[in-house]
């Protein structure tokens, strides 16, 4: 089978092409730039701007992939609020110019990486539960979810939650890196106690799309982490793992960091769905970070 992953360079389009290829999947890899991406013999890259409708389409013309994973977004809320025009272009044009280039082609199966942004408070949230986005990013991704339900290929929506994993070279860090790399430098740190989550150690979400490509199944589905925890919670256990200052990590409110978008004090996905019809069984937050610092 081959399968085009959009937003290659970044943290999860990465870690998403690394298990595609080591599964025996020929992989199309796309984003901005040159690639960032380790070199695998069944994999090809190519550097294309998705929010030019051309070029979205000589890649498909070129490629004709049996499968399309949009994870590309514009994906932070601040950035998205300040640029309201880019964050449209990113987010709802793009994700329908490869809609139409993948329906042209005859794509059979178009995975959509959401995000739980598009929910607003009492999470843990369901994958029926009533959207209602707090800022333009969830607004966004939702408008592009919509979308993407809407169209004539086979779909899947998959939302996760705050995503964390290893890194390698030229992959940038997720939050539990941050937390490391300051604690080893000796310096504090202030995090929220304030704000509830279900993080998505990205292992899994890796596993549970590759699980809907290789069976086609369609629908919407929460692959998020089966712990609710704050991020003050999280580094503390990174701390511990580490065998590094919990004296360092200081608990604070949100209240400390005034953002000019409104965030989800409590939020979170629930994941019976995605268990039940995929078999999807994510690890604990603990034992996720035995896998993310070797």
């Amino acid at each position: 089978m081959k399968v085009l992953v959009t937003g290659a360079n970044g943290f999860t389009g990465q870690h998403l092409v690394k298990t595609l290829v080591n599964k025996g999947f020929e992989v199309i890899a796309t984003s901005r730039n040159a690639s960032r991406l380790p070199s695998y013999s069944n994999l090809t890259y190519y550097n294309v701007e998705l929010t030019n409708v051309r070029n979205v389409e000589n890649l498909f013309d070129l490629t004709r992939p049996n499968a399309v994973i949009h994870t590309a977004a514009m994906s932070k809320p601040d950035e998205c609020a300040a640029n309201p025009d880019l964050c449209t272009a990113n987010n709802i044009t793009a994700t329908q110019h490869l809609l139409d280039a993948a329906t042209k082609v005859g794509t059979n199966h178009f995975v959509y990486l959401s995000t739980d942004f598009i929910f607003g408070e009492g999470g843990p949230h369901a994958e029926d539960d009533a959207p209602a986005p707090l800022n333009l990013y969830g607004a966004s991704k939702l408008e592009a979810e919509q979308m993407v339900v809407a169209s004539n290929i086979t779909n899947t929506v998959i939302r996760p939650v705050f995503m964390y994993g290893p890194v390698w070279e030229n992959l940038r860090p997720s939050f539990i890196q941050w937390v490391a790399g300051k604690l080893q430098n000796g310096e504090s740190i202030k995090v929220v106690t304030d704000q509830a989550r279900t993080p998505t150690y990205i292992g899994d979400l890796c596993w549970g799309i590759q699980k809907i490509i290789i069976d086609h199944v369609p629908g919407t589905f929460h692959l998020a982490g089966k712990d609710i925890v704050s991020p003050y919670d999280m580094a503390v256990a990174v701390a511990k793992h580490l065998n590094l200052p919990l004296d360092l990590v200081e608990p604070v409110t949100a209240s400390t960091f005034p953002e000019p978008v409104k965030r989800a004090q409590r939020s979170g996905l629930k994941i019976g769905k995605a268990v039940s019809a995929l078999g999807y069984a994510p690890h604990s937050f603990t034992e996720a970070l035995q896998k993310c610092f070797v």
